[in-house]
């Protein structure tokens, strides 16, 4: 069985030295799964390890499905934040006993990532953060799914911010609390964690040194929206490590042969990119990566995949077909 390693990351050693060829980035961290998953608590040391500044900024309470909805006014919390990490009376918005750029929102993921933006980077960093990072969720939002996404609607906020914005899912992230990375080190849910954790560590890495300097990371009015495949940690395994995911340029729905247009990627199937969801569960370890009209959620238009296709080339892109 193969088992991630935080120390031995191919993926994590890589993202450091690439660090060192770029200028220090600001990063708000987000989901809608809650604050206190093993996944987001995961990608936040993953980035802090590549070299990042983060700062977490997540809902109290599991707010999965809730799309762009957002409070006027952040209650105190009156049920216990996920897997009792705050108890009943805290405040509206708190922060971790230990790590004070770990912090809670007692609302929807808009909430989390506006509070993050507008209040914690300013503390922190003096300035608006240079990325929105929202996931990676546990479990994927590929077709209509981002529609409704929380992970979508924080990386939507982000955008609506002036912030460049990424959203990430991961198809077999599980659900628990973060004492679990220490107390269950070889659990599946550890093991994706760490994982999924690498892989946006290693995407935003490609992004940052990808963009040509004065390019904007992310191209106005759009979200970049990656869905990884299921992973499995059975011996003989072809899809356990980083190494192992295959990335594909893809589109959110199957395209239309009349009306949709999409860039020409050299795959052979000219302006038709694959469908995203087809790419990510078919066999062979793919990840898709689909770019996103902010005010629309639905597909980005051909400038925008044209500037993010080059300045993720890093990647190093893969040819899918539907017959894999």
């Amino acid at each position: 069985m193969y088992t991630p390693s935080r120390t031995a990351s191919f993926f994590i050693l890589l993202s450091s030295f690439l660090a060192s060829a770029v200028n220090a980035q600001n990063i708000v961290l987000t989901n809608d799964d809650g604050w206190a998953t093993a996944q987001i608590r995961e990608q936040y040391q993953s980035l802090k390890d590549a070299q990042y500044d983060v700062i977490l900024s997540a809902p109290a309470l599991d707010n999965s499905g809730t799309g762009s909805l957002s409070l006027p006014i952040i209650p105190p919390v009156l049920i216990p934040c996920e897997f009792n990490s705050c108890a009943i009376g805290s405040p509206g918005k708190g922060v971790d006993s230990v790590d004070p750029h770990i912090n809670y929102v007692n609302g929807f993921p808009v909430d989390a990532a506006r509070h993050g933006i507008e209040t914690l980077a300013p503390k922190f960093f003096g300035k608006k953060p240079d990325l929105v990072v929202s996931g990676p969720n546990i479990g994927g939002n590929d077709g209509l799914e981002v529609l409704i996404s929380g992970t979508v609607g924080a990386a939507v906020e982000g955008e609506k911010q002036g912030v460049p914005s990424l959203a990430f899912s991961g198809v077999t992230n599980t659900r628990v609390s973060y004492k679990t990375l220490q107390s269950e080190p070889n659990s599946p849910g550890t093991l994706s964690a760490i994982t999924y954790a690498d892989l946006t560590t290693h995407f935003v890495q490609t992004l940052l040194k990808g963009t040509p300097s004065g390019q904007r990371l992310v191209p106005n009015g759009a979200i970049i929206n990656t869905n990884y495949p299921a992973l499995s940690f059975a011996l003989g395994s072809k899809c356990s490590k980083p190494e192992d995911i295959k990335w594909v340029f893809s589109r959110l729905f199957q395209a239309n042969d009349i009306f949709d247009h999409d860039i020409d990627t050299g795959c052979g199937t000219g302006n038709k990119l694959p469908d995203g969801k087809a790419v990510v569960e078919s066999e062979g370890c793919f990840a898709s990566v689909v770019v996103l009209n902010s005010g629309t959620k639905l597909q980005a238009g051909e400038d925008a995949q044209t500037a993010v296709f080059k300045s993720l080339s890093g990647l190093g892109w893969t040819c899918w077909a539907e017959s894999k």
